[in-house]
């Protein structure tokens, strides 16, 4: 759901969990189902039960949000606001859920995270085998008329745009909110441990069978997708990354990546690489490391040290690890 000219690296890959260390788990190993939603490769992988039925349960909860909260999908709950020409349009619950949850992060960044940057996202191509190029600067000027959060009248399940014109795109936060649909399904059909993956964004259903810590490995921007900069051992958590080195291409020498700063169109430019955020829930950990991707260094740990049961590791583009002062190490 989230939007590389000459250079592509699948998203799944970018922070992958990783079963360093052994564990006892049944004879046969996890079970796991791998699918395509959200424009990037998911994996479920359940350990302490052999039962199949609850992997399509997940796939059929990743392709009902798939087709309930892309923007690109005709007919869904953000379609339908999209193009109702500034008529209130009545969703579903998980939706305006989801768009709460996007508004309390935008104000608390005080709209360097912004949900309405659809229609300036729409102008840069960063899939494909041929991503690219970098659109007019008079286009991102004009759609940036209709960028604001404030836009966005959430009434009950009813949403409004007060600018018929602003386009929502929720791909910043959404998977991290599906992760957490997932899970509790999950908990829900006696499951204790479990990997989801949604391209990327990581959570952790309890711990290993035999309750060690799995162990998560981070990758190293713009190295090979089994090197890993950092790990993290953890359970029952939430490990999020947002990086310059997930989507992007490079035009004219200059690279351009898939974050862009709602103030300019333009991908942002403050010496990061990448965020990872460690929270208990996924929406949270996707809403923040984009929000403190966008804040920079100073201001996002700034951000992170103000709330609780939440860490963060910054990179900076000197490959230099940033961690808060709670960050597991």
């Amino acid at each position: 759901m989230n939007k590389k000219h000459f250079i592509f690296i699948p998203v799944i890959l970018f922070l992958t969990a990783a079963l360093f260390s052994g564990c006892t788990v049944k004879k046969s190993g996890p079970i796991s189902r791998t699918g395509f939603y959200f424009d990037t490769v998911i994996s479920i992988a359940i350990y302490d039960s052999e039962n199949e039925t609850i992997l399509d349960g997940c796939m059929k909860m990743a392709s009902h949000y798939d087709q309930l909260l892309s923007a690109q999908k005709e007919g869904s709950d953000i379609w339908n606001v999209n193009h109702a020409k500034g008529k209130p349009v009545t969703v579903d619950s998980d939706t305006a859920d989801l768009l709460q949850k996007a508004l309390y992060y935008a104000r608390l960044s005080g709209g360097r995270f912004d949900p309405t940057l659809g229609g300036v996202s729409s102008l840069w191509n960063f899939n494909g085998q041929t991503p690219g190029p970098v659109p007019a600067a008079s286009d991102i000027s004009s759609a940036l008329t209709h960028v604001g959060y404030q836009n966005i009248e959430l009434s009950g399940n009813t949403v409004t745009l007060k600018d018929p014109d602003t386009q929502i795109d929720l791909g910043a936060i959404a998977k991290g909110y599906i992760a957490d649909q997932i899970k509790s399904y999950l908990q829900k059909q006696g499951v204790k441990s479990a990997i989801i993956n949604l391209g990327g964004n990581v959570l952790l259903v309890g711990s290993k069978p035999d309750h060690e810590e799995f162990t998560i490995g981070i990758q190293k921007p713009f190295a090979d997708n089994s090197t890993y900069i950092t790990t993290v051992s953890a359970s029952d958590l939430s490990i999020v990354s947002s990086g310059t080195y997930e989507r992007y291409f490079e035009q004219d020498g200059k690279k351009y990546h898939h974050i862009l700063d709602p103030s300019t169109g333009y991908p942002v430019e403050n010496h990061l690489l990448g965020v990872t955020i460690l929270s208990k829930l996924s929406v949270d950990g996707d809403g923040l490391s984009t929000t403190c991707f966008v804040l920079g260094l100073d201001e996002g740990m700034k951000l992170i040290e103000s709330l609780p049961d939440t860490e963060a590791v910054f990179i900076t583009d000197d490959d230099q690890l940033h961690y808060s002062s709670g960050f597991p190490q």
